[in-house]
């Protein structure tokens, strides 16, 4: 978060973000569900060794709504990716994700956590070995008692809402770069997770195939109502996913420019020095007059955002 002092924009260190108090968290009644945050970090500090990736981090995830993390390299933007998955812990601070502490569980706990959680990592993770189809509907056929015939609907139902439906039986080697990543966002659909974890979802894809995938974050977003928390160090498609919303009319999906009602669903999180630097929408980051933002932003103009 920055605070103004003088006419100009600094880090605020000591100012507690926006966040709902975690007894109001837990004992949030269902009918408040839609404000009841999905992931909150209170508090969270992690060292390697003498090294202090994150310092006191506190932000939280609405439901429904997306958070993107931005940062330069090594910034702890994929360690917190790690924390909410419970694959790390944290050396001090608490983690919630819906309404459970997972900081204090223990691997088996933490799996059931995890069953809510789909994950897309960077390399897309896809099994070569098996077909799309297979992919997609691995978890369904490993880790539960749905019948194959459900669960080929399923596969067929994710992979037509991401226009891959015709890509069912081939193999990961027969798909472009920008198939496969989105294959592997359809795989981390098929179980229904409310919560979809995005770590640099377009790097290594051209501009043209980066933009298929951001429509997929976005039908996500809009169109299935998932909490999602996106870490890329990509500005054009950060923007592009903050400022564009999917419409389904007449039976056709579209991405359009964002209504400023939609584009308040996504906010922007910017680590630096392991600690939040900014937080808030994409006007304020744009319009920030911070020099190291600024920095950050340079040498990229932004279409589409006033």
């Amino acid at each position: 978060m920055l605070i103004e002092t003088s006419g100009v924009l600094t880090p605020d260190r000591d100012r507690p973000l926006r966040l709902q108090p975690l007894t109001d968290v837990a004992s949030h009644d269902a009918g408040g569900d839609s404000e009841r945050p999905v992931v909150v970090l209170d508090h969270v500090s992690l060292a390697f060794d003498d090294q202090v990736v994150l310092r006191d981090i506190t932000f939280s995830v609405r439901r429904g709504h997306m958070t993107i993390l931005l940062g330069a390299s090594g910034a702890g933007k994929s360690v917190v990716l790690k924390l909410i998955l419970g694959l790390l812990k944290p050396d001090s601070g608490m983690i919630h994700v819906n309404g459970d502490r997972i900081d204090t569980m223990g691997e088996a706990q933490l799996m059931k956590v995890r069953d809510d959680i789909g994950m897309l990592f960077q390399e897309s993770a896809l099994f070569d070995s098996l077909t799309v189809a297979d992919n997609v509907g691995y978890k369904l056929y490993e880790e539960t008692d749905t019948p194959a015939d459900q669960v080929r609907r399923r596969v067929e139902d994710v992979l037509g809402f991401i226009g891959l439906g015709e890509l069912i039986d081939r193999m990961p080697s027969e798909l472009s770069g920008g198939q496969r990543r989105r294959v592997a966002i359809a795989r981390a659909m098929a179980a229904r997770a409310r919560l979809m974890l995005f770590d640099e979802p377009t790097s290594g894809l051209d501009p043209i195939t980066a933009r298929t995938v951001d429509a997929e974050i976005i039908k996500l977003r809009d169109l299935e109502r998932v909490t999602s928390l996106v870490v890329t160090h990509q500005l054009r498609d950060a923007f592009h996913i903050a400022t564009h919303e999917a419409q389904r009319l007449n039976g056709r999906i579209t991405i359009a420019p964002a209504s400023l009602a939609t584009r308040g669903a996504t906010e922007f999180i910017m680590l630096k020095d392991g600690r939040i630097y900014f937080e808030g929408p994409a006007r304020d980051f744009l319009a920030s007059p911070d020099p190291y933002l600024r920095t950050f932003l340079s040498g990229w103009i932004p279409p589409l955002v006033a």
